[in-house]
């Protein structure tokens, strides 16, 4: 059994602790703010030395600017529509006090949507496109990892279509959509669902393959555990399979998110779907001194929302895993 260590060893020992917190502080902390200092000027140098039809690219500052600018007007039209709503309540009251009979009627507040709008827009279309795919993905990624058979058969189809680029995708799904998703009252828009599908088709394939590669290499002492306890096929699945293929299968769901995202801005664009892609295309057929700034905007924003959405996913495995040391980061 170790002894406690002693008032003066742990005064000993004190320097070297405090030199090893500093130093992860430096790993942690002080080493990624230099990148992003030595990014933004490096940022900033290279600008002043291009010039665009547009005029000069803009540098971090241009950029700090336009994000002020773009939170002002989202700002602004928050502050409209909730002018808009108090006028047409109070128009119904009035009539309503003139004539209890009457049914009051709320028009929707048809506004130009704003950068923070769009964001929440792509969100949206994004967890749709990718929740979709899981779905598909997940249970055949496990057909193919339990049955070499199934491998077999899905494997060429796997091969053809991952490689596939979503702007190849993109007018196949347009043509379908409009000719299967008719209706006088549509619950959604159907660039919304030309995009989301589109999302779907291109995110599919590293979930499906990372959860057949996951559930194929499970140890043979625990399929034997499973044989011994003659577990029937579905608890096979969860109580196997499943907790010993999740590592993979994450990695598997972090790339296809990361896909999903980035599909889903070139998807916007083409298909005009409201949303980041559609907001950098309007700004660059806007063509005004201020657009180079706001794409930028878009860019970065783009970039930190990939981030965000790695790490989310990052820690619901980590939450959800039971082996903490095969969790990739």
């Amino acid at each position: 059994m170790s002894k406690s260590l002693t008032l003066p060893q742990l005064l000993a020992k004190a320097p070297a602790l405090r030199i090893a917190n500093w130093l992860a502080f430096a790993k942690n902390a002080l080493l990624p703010t230099l990148g992003i200092l030595l990014f933004l000027a490096i940022w900033h140098g290279v600008a002043k030395n291009i010039n665009t039809s547009l005029g000069q690219f803009p540098g971090p500052a241009q950029v700090w600017e336009q994000v002020n600018g773009l939170l002002s007007e989202h700002q602004a039209q928050r502050e409209k529509a909730a002018l808009f709503y108090a006028k047409q309540e109070a128009r119904n009251a009035e009539r309503q006090a003139k004539d209890p009979s009457y049914v009051p009627k709320v028009r929707a507040f048809t506004g130009a949507p704003t950068f923070i709008d769009q964001i929440w827009t792509s969100l949206y279309t994004v967890a749709v496109g990718f929740f979709i795919a899981s779905l598909v993905a997940v249970p055949m990624g496990i057909l193919c990892g339990l049955s070499k058979s199934a491998y077999a058969a899905f494997n060429p189809v796997i091969q053809l279509f991952k490689p596939v680029s979503p702007l190849a995708w993109l007018p196949l799904v347009t043509m379908v959509v409009s000719a299967l998703y008719v209706s006088d009252d549509p619950m959604f828009s159907k660039s919304f669902v030309i995009s989301a599908f589109t999302v779907s088709l291109c995110c599919l394939w590293p979930t499906l393959i990372n959860t057949a590669v996951g559930v194929s290499n499970i140890e043979t002492d625990l399929i034997n555990v499973s044989k011994v306890l003659r577990l029937s096929p579905m608890a096979h699945v969860f109580k196997i399979v499943l907790p010993s293929s999740i590592p993979m299968i994450f990695t598997g769901l972090r790339l296809s998110l990361g896909i999903g995202w980035m599909v889903l801005i070139a998807a916007e664009m083409l298909a005009q779907n409201p949303g980041l892609g559609k907001f950098v295309w309007d700004e660059f057929q806007n063509g005004s001194s201020e657009s180079l700034a706001r794409i930028m905007v878009a860019v970065l924003t783009i970039g930190a929302i990939g981030l965000v959405l790695d790490r989310l996913m990052l820690l619901v495995q980590k939450q959800v895993s039971w082996d903490k040391s095969a969790v990739l980061r």
